[in-house]
């Protein structure tokens, strides 16, 4: 179970995804697809996996695996995943301050995420991030489902797939660049506001929870 901080509830409900927005899972990632290549015998280039972070676990299964081979090989890499990608797993700068500046204002932190659900627990809990919600297992404009059930105002992310479920479900898109897509492609998908990183969030927090809805 993640560990929930407290708040009093007058501030803005702000989501966050998780890979390559709060936590860099590269190492560990990379550490899982070639324990599993090495059970397999697949050659996986684990190298390229990395780089394209975001999509749910089966779509990059699609590109090593026939698909009738794909639920079997997901369950292996998740049975795989404790022991070999969370020791490697660090927080992304600014990740604690980002979370923390939103409960010093008052408000709610909600991880949304496409990674199964009780992986991303054991990174929030390793790395003792402790977002106030986590939800798993939904990606893209699915994430919208999440958001507008916990009233997030707004939803920070790295990848396009990020910025469709913000504006899905009405929230403000805050895109970091940390991730596999660039300034110019998260602006070209719509988002409100794009930082290079976490370490400007708090102070676009203080505009955003003054202003009451935006501060893009």
């Amino acid at each position: 179970m993640v560990a929930h901080a407290s708040s009093s509830g007058t501030g803005p409900t702000v989501g966050f995804d998780l890979d390559m927005t709060l936590i860099d899972s590269r190492p560990g990632i990379h550490a899982t697809w070639r324990r599993l290549a090495e059970e397999t015998g697949v050659d996986i280039d684990a190298d390229l996996v990395v780089t394209r972070l975001g999509p749910p676990l089966v779509q990059e299964m699609a590109h090593w695996f026939p698909a009738e081979e794909i639920p079997a090989m997901a369950e292996r890499y998740r049975r795989l995943y404790p022991d070999h990608a969370i020791e490697p797993t660090t927080a992304m700068p600014g990740a604690r301050a980002a979370l923390e500046a939103v409960h010093a204002a008052g408000g709610r932190t909600l991880v949304v995420t496409a990674k199964y659900r009780p992986s991303a627990a054991l990174h929030l809990e390793h790395l003792g991030l402790c977002p106030d919600v986590l939800v798993g297992d939904l990606w893209a404009e699915g994430k919208a489902e999440a958001l507008t059930a916990h009233g997030a105002s707004a939803y920070v992310g790295d990848h396009v797939g990020d910025v469709r479920g913000a504006r899905m479900a009405g929230a403000v898109s805050v895109a970091v660049a940390t991730g596999p897509c660039g300034v110019a492609e998260l602006t070209a998908e719509g988002a409100d506001v794009v930082l290079p990183d976490l370490a400007g969030f708090p102070s676009w927090l203080d505009a955003f929870a003054g202003d009451g809805r935006t501060a893009a």
